[in-house]
């Protein structure tokens, strides 16, 4: 890993242990929730911390909060990067809390059973514990933007990004979720491209306009580093939707989609394909309906699979969420300067994030 991105996380850790710590303190206490009745203790505050707490220490890449804090020293001007980095650690645990909240959500949602390897929160600490817990977190992660030494109208800025975004975030999922409770209707392609941008774009959104209002950037160059990070993230996206029907995602079987009825973009793809072959498609529905009434080990997750693969509809996903990531690193060139030593660091972490099994192309 680069020094420079090891300096950045291990100041992103401290920011999150400051804002997220293991045990209630009254500092903490205080600053989070106001004054409480003396009635309330630590161990009622207990449930909300261990909850979010057990996921965020299970780690995950925090490229979300990297990406926030690159951001931030891009678009800075040189007298003013360390001022707009120390801003940046600080903010970076609103888009790592966001994003830790929306994954809890995700697997009540999604039904899953594991996430980064272990039961998923809602397994381990009950469904009703788990939904309350992640929804605490969305409102939690806007304290940093009251502990900022700033004027009243960046935080304002900072506040009406991160509401905006997550907006948008819930109507992504809105769009997810209603496609695959319907088995008998897909999306375009253009239509789940505009999820993904809403649902995992929206988070590299907000992570690359938080970091340049950090750096006092103007509304242009904001509102575009925005529209460039939700891009990469819809690449991202699309690659995983790739993993889950090759190696599996970390922490989750193969095909765990088919089960869940996603329609990602290899299954859009390969409807697409066979739009004059009912009978592949039938086939392909009656899968889906099968895996999701027996579950990830049915035999008819893996038949999908490789009718996915054979059809040539992984490898054209493949190569898309890759022309995304690329497309976007290239982009971050062009706004910040192609010799701008952060911007540079940007598209490094992206390239270091693409999974060698995927850069080669993907067979049966």
């Amino acid at each position: 890993m680069n020094p420079e991105f090891s300096k950045h996380l291990q100041n992103i850790e401290d920011s999150i242990k400051h804002f997220l710590p293991s045990l209630s303190e009254p500092s903490w206490q205080k600053k989070t929730f106001g004054v409480l009745p003396e009635a309330v203790k630590a161990e009622h505050i207990h449930p909300l911390i261990e909850t979010t707490r057990s996921l965020v220490d299970l780690g995950g890449k925090r490229w979300r909060p990297l990406l926030l804090v690159l951001c931030a020293r891009a678009s800075s001007k040189t007298e003013k990067k360390t001022e707009s980095e120390n801003f940046a650690y600080k903010l970076s645990t609103l888009v790592e809390f966001v994003h830790t909240a929306s994954l809890i959500h995700d697997d009540i949602e999604d039904k899953s059973e594991s996430r980064r390897g272990k039961p998923a929160a809602y397994i381990t600490f009950g469904m009703d514990t788990a939904i309350n817990a992640g929804s605490w977190l969305y409102f939690q992660a806007p304290v940093c933007i009251n502990d900022l030494d700033c004027n009243d109208a960046l935080k304002l800025r900072l506040y009406a990004t991160y509401t905006e975004e997550l907006r948008r975030l819930h109507l992504g999922q809105a769009m997810d979720i209603k496609w695959h409770n319907d088995n008998t209707k897909e999306p375009s392609q253009d239509e789940y491209i505009a999820m993904v941008k809403n649902k995992t774009g929206t988070l590299a959104s907000l992570s690359a306009k938080i970091g340049t209002l950090a750096s006092g950037a103007d509304e242009e160059t904001v509102a575009k580093a925005g529209i460039i990070a939700a891009e990469i993230g819809a690449g991202f996206q699309i690659i995983d939707d790739v993993i889950n029907l090759t190696t599996g995602n970390l922490g989750k079987k193969r095909g765990d989609d088919i089960v869940e009825g996603k329609k990602s973009l290899p299954v859009l793809s390969f409807i697409e394909n066979n739009k004059d072959n009912k009978e592949k498609i039938a086939a392909l529905h009656k899968c889906f309906e099968t895996a999701g009434k027996e579950g990830i080990d049915s035999p008819a997750v893996e038949e999908a699979v490789l009718m996915l693969l054979e059809s040539n509809a992984v490898e054209e996903a493949r190569r898309k969420g890759i022309e995304y990531i690329n497309s976007g690193c290239e982009k971050f060139l062009e706004l910040f300067g192609k010799e701008n030593p952060d911007a540079l660091l940007i598209k490094e972490l992206f390239a270091s994030m693409i999974p060698p099994s995927v850069k080669g192309e993907v067979h049966a």
